[in-house]
């Protein structure tokens, strides 16, 4: 799955629902825990299939940015699945670093609600 335009399943994907963007569901591909959540715009999934390594649209930036960029912590792609609507993603990564949430924990879902 290196070309987006080689893979006809890419075609369907439905990014009109979210304007644009795609929510993308990211999980440790070892021990399946949910590490974060993100939007792609076609763009950024493209940049993510061709480099392995996940790119996201920064909603509050407005522009394509790569995960771990600046930190070091990066994704490596393993396994990029859709929905059964074609409008959201769930992606198996293995973390190339520490964490991956800006606030130093491995996952950004660590706030307990009950």
């Amino acid at each position: 799955m290196s070309k987006c335009k080689s893979n006809p399943n890419l075609k369907k994907l439905n990014f009109s629902k979210g304007n644009g963007l795609i929510p993308v569901i990211i999980q440790d591909t070892s021990s399946g825990e949910v590490l974060m959540l993100g939007y792609m715009n076609k763009k950024a999934l493209t940049l993510t299939l061709k480099t392995r390594l996940i790119h996201f649209w920064s909603r509050s930036r407005n522009k394509i940015w790569l995960k771990g960029k600046a930190s070091g912590n990066k994704l490596k792609v393993v396994k990029v699945s859709a929905d059964c609507d074609n409008d959201t993603l769930l992606v198996e990564v293995e973390l190339v670093g520490k964490n991956v949430c800006h606030s130093g924990s491995r996952s950004c879902f660590f706030n307990k609600l009950i």
